[in-house]
């Protein structure tokens, strides 16, 4: 079938939407429509070469929409379901066996291999241009910036019908990233104290889930009074300026002492640095934010000697649909609104979006399709 979607041709390369040949699913997988998909930074950073993904390709990895059709032997879902695309794994390694599919053994290959992780036709792209040369596909399983993705169907989140679709897309990464290191990496303990630092979409995510945790201090951290204030709203209860103040100082006067965790959300070395040493004794610090590719940072060995916990977590842990449905869920009981993070753009318009996103205009940018 014939789709619309954003190419990228190589290494560093603009967008460009263009019209594809799509195939049409086979045993285990579906074919969604896709009503909206979130851009990332990681798509941003991998079209720069911080993930092998080959090119050319079509990227996006927070796509939500309906099923289209589903190939053989496929039960999870049916035409007409709503979805969310989450990741692919291959269900069969130990850490898929043991409910943590976002840390496959094979996760380097089924978000960036460039085609389908399983199945009859494993390692092809599902997307060729008119002359038959094949155009990547399948990245983190749904190569989403299209009018139409070809996915594994086990993969997929059924939601209810009555859930904001086009909404829901962010929840497949971004906002299912900095909520789950609260809600599963983290599992914060009465009373204790939290510090976010990086408030954009990913931190504010976990800014909310922390609000909902049983920790009593809630720091934010940033350079953007606007997102601080956000931040307040959304349920810190202090917040640090970074560019006025030390905020490893600023954050023991709070505490009167070194937080109990700390989420880095940022991806930059000198930020993880300052993460870390907000933390004291059994202390936990989470990387979250991406970093470029062979990024390195150092840690004080003396006080991380010290109980200190550092540990990366990827697309918030656990299992896609018990996370996915459970934001859906809270944001319905008003209790998760990430939709006041969310600004809609054309699939045409993606470069703005982006423009918008670098510039800090736009917490979320999220594509809306039109068929």
């Amino acid at each position: 079938m014939r789709v619309t979607a954003a190419v990228v041709d190589e290494l560093g390369g603009p967008f460009r939407v263009e019209e594809l040949d799509l195939d049409e699913p086979g045993p285990g997988e579906a074919l969604v429509r896709v009503v909206a998909s979130g851009i990332c930074h990681t798509d941003e950073i991998t079209r720069h070469g911080d993930l092998p993904m080959p090119f050319p390709s079509v990227l996006g990895h927070e796509g939500a929409g309906v099923v289209e059709a589903v190939g053989d032997g496929v039960t999870a879902v049916r035409p007409g379901d709503h979805v969310v695309i989450g990741w692919p794994s291959c269900g069969t390694c130990r850490n898929c066996r043991d409910g943590e599919p976002r840390y496959c053994a094979r996760l380097g290959e089924a978000l960036a291999g460039g085609g389908r992780l399983l199945g009859p036709r494993a390692g092809q792209s599902a997307l060729r241009r008119g002359d038959g040369s094949t155009v990547h596909s399948h990245f983190f399983g749904q190569s989403s910036f299209s009018t139409y993705a070809l996915t594994w169907a086990d993969a997929l989140v059924v939601v209810p019908p009555s859930a904001p679709l086009e909404l829901l897309g962010p929840l497949a990464c971004g906002i299912s990233t900095g909520a789950g290191a609260v809600f599963n990496t983290l599992q914060p303990r009465t009373g204790s104290s939290l510090v976010v630092y990086g408030v954009g979409a990913v931190g504010l995510a976990a800014v909310m889930a922390a609000r909902l945790s049983p920790a009593t201090t809630i720091i934010a951290v940033d350079r953007h009074a606007s997102r601080l204030a956000l931040a307040t709203e959304f349920g810190a209860t202090h917040t640090v300026n970074a560019g006025e103040t030390d905020p490893v100082e600023e954050i023991q006067r709070i505490c009167e002492g070194p937080a109990d965790y700390a989420l880095e959300c940022t991806g930059v070395i000198d930020v993880v640095r300052q993460a870390a040493d907000s933390i004291g004794m059994l202390g936990t610090c989470v990387l979250i934010g991406g970093a470029p590719a062979g990024a390195e940072f150092a840690l004080d060995h003396l006080t991380t000697l010290w109980g200190k916990r550092v540990v990366g977590t990827l697309g918030g842990s656990g299992r896609s649909a018990v996370l996915i449905g459970a934001l859906v869920e809270l944001h319905r009981q008003g209790r998760f609104p990430f939709d006041r993070l969310v600004r809609f753009y054309d699939l045409a318009d993606i470069d703005r979006a982006l423009d918008d996103s670098r510039r800090g205009e736009v917490l979320k940018p999220v594509l809306r399709m039109k068929h």
